[in-house]
């Protein structure tokens, strides 16, 4: 049977050996010099290669298998190289190639919920990361020029926090205290507070053991706070390169919102652990120790990292990045050389005492060595108004608090002092995920500064601030929205505050009376 294709078999021998002269003819091939280098020297987290002469630093290196690293010691003969991936497969003699690009994360809002590594691999088992856009996590800090003053309020809905150590969106407040003090709890329960308030937040773990890691996550889930959180980890398992580069990666994927014109909120826990994770590197690529072993350029990788954290003016969007880092003490020396660095590079801290952590007393923040250095002009006008004494008040307590210890006799103004500084410290009291709106921590502070609490007996102060607040949903819509607009609470707003509150506290003026029925 024959098939009459109109060609011919012949002819389509010669068609086909046409199209392949044709695409012969065509073909220009192009010659491109591709640098590689070998491995010399391999250990932990580092690598030695030799070649690559045109190298720059930063640059990210391929290795075989994948792995990545950095370039990092530019020497006449050899290159540093801090290693991204696992390296157990390594071996001296193996070729490395140049990429001819900066280590990058991919930015967008599609991180958002989502759990990923400082090289932006999903963690989270929710599939790949998909976005078209990504940011080189090295970048300059905006001049200063393109900065506007931090002039906006963060409310973290912690009492002691908003009244006494307030905190502006664009700040960088220090979060530092011995192990275990609950700072991590702090800024879990200011990113909780972002709920409603359009804030997107960052949560970058460094060096973390894999269950603290787990416990932020199941937290952040719980209270819904995931939909507007990315969480960055490395932990401490990991690779000492990751950590180093984790802070960077997590600012980079913050400024990217940041440009868009949003509020971002960015957790560094903690930056102790990135110090050792580079001094470790650094040590091993043999740069000269200075004090307590450190490179000498351990201040300019934090400062370099936490001055990209700002508000942006008006003609860049008005977006602003506040950073938390957290700084872990030990037996409460803030004088040591990370802590004193971090304190002079951020704009305020917060110290949190173990021996209020001990008593109960928590949030455990001393007021005494907290400060903020930029949120007071950021903090709502009717704040200034109120907690103007409250500070010093408290101070006072705490120095007479231990005096009455020794069982001295004490006059009347004394034990009023004593008193009102008792209420000031329940006041200061707050559970964790239990976040104070504005108006129930003005309503507070109204009552407490007029002195209302120090008249009921000390069992009763507990729940009878429960109760204010709780009153506090009752006030009428224009004083609640007074609270945030006005520059200065007026006389009339603040007596309408405390005759709203006086019904309140009228049960609560007599003490507990025991049980005498078995007497």
């Amino acid at each position: 049977m024959t098939t009459n294709t109109g060609l011919g078999f012949q002819g389509m021998i010669d068609r086909a050996f046409s199209g392949l002269a044709e695409a012969r003819s065509s073909l220009r091939p192009e010659i491109a010099v591709v640098e590689t280098g070998t491995i010399t020297q391999i250990s932990a987290g580092i690598a030695v290669v030799k070649g690559l002469p045109n190298a720059g630093y930063d640059e990210l290196l391929l290795f075989p298998g994948d792995a990545y690293g950095l370039a990092f010691n530019l020497d006449q003969s050899e290159i540093g190289v801090i290693l991204l991936s696992d390296y157990s497969h390594l071996k001296a003699g193996d070729e490395v190639k140049r990429t001819g690009r900066v280590m990058d994360v991919p930015v967008g809002d599609s991180l958002l919920g989502r759990v990923i590594n400082p090289m932006g691999q999903a963690l989270d088992g929710k599939g790949a990361i998909l976005t078209q856009n990504r940011l080189p996590i090295e970048r300059p800090s905006p001049p200063i020029m393109d900065r506007a003053a931090v002039n906006v309020p963060l409310e973290t809905g912690i009492k002691v926090i908003d009244a006494l150590v307030p905190i502006g969106r664009g700040q960088r407040e220090l979060i530092l205290g011995d192990r275990q003090s609950g700072k991590t709890t702090i800024a879990i329960d200011t990113i909780l507070n972002q709920h409603d308030t359009g804030i997107i937040c960052v949560y970058c773990a460094i060096g973390q053991r894999s269950a603290s890691v787990a416990g932020v996550i199941a937290t952040l889930e719980k209270h819904d706070a995931m939909s507007y959180t990315v969480v960055v980890t490395a932990e401490g398992s990991s690779a000492p390169g990751l950590l180093y580069i984790a802070p960077y990666a997590a600012t980079s994927i913050a400024e990217y919102f940041m440009e868009q014109g949003k509020d971002v909120l960015i957790v560094y826990d903690d930056l102790t652990h990135h110090a050792r994770a580079y001094r470790e590197l650094s040590l091993l690529l043999r740069r000269p120790p200075g004090r307590e072993a450190y490179p000498g350029d351990i201040f300019y990788i934090h400062s370099h990292l936490l001055e990209r954290s700002t508000h942006l003016s008006p003609k860049l969007k008005g977006g602003s990045l506040t950073a938390l880092p957290i700084i872990e003490t030990e037996a409460q020396n803030i004088a040591a050389y990370i802590p004193t660095n971090l304190i002079s590079i951020t704009d305020g801290q917060i110290y949190l005492s173990p021996e209020q952590f001990e008593l109960g007393i928590l949030p455990a923040v001393d007021v005494s060595k907290s400060v903020s250095r930029v949120g007071g002009k950021a903090q709502y006008g009717a704040y200034r108004s109120v907690t103007g004494s409250l500070k010093l008040a408290y101070a006072q307590f705490e120095e007479l608090e231990t005096f009455a210890r020794f069982g001295a006799r004490l006059d009347d103004s004394t034990k009023a002092t004593l008193k009102h500084g008792q209420c000031i410290r329940e006041y200061l009291v707050q559970r964790s995920s239990d976040a104070y709106s504005v108006a129930e921590q003005l309503s507070l502070l109204l009552v407490l500064t007029a002195g209302m609490f120090d008249d009921l007996p000390q069992d009763n102060i507990k729940e009878a601030m429960q109760a204010v607040r709780e009153a506090a949903a009752d006030l009428p819509a224009a004083l609640i929205e007074t609270f945030k607009k006005a520059d200065k609470l007026s006389d009339e707003d603040k007596a309408a505050v405390i005759e709203a509150m006086k019904p309140v506290l009228a049960g609560y003026t007599e003490s507990i009376a025991p049980d005498d029925a078995g007497l």
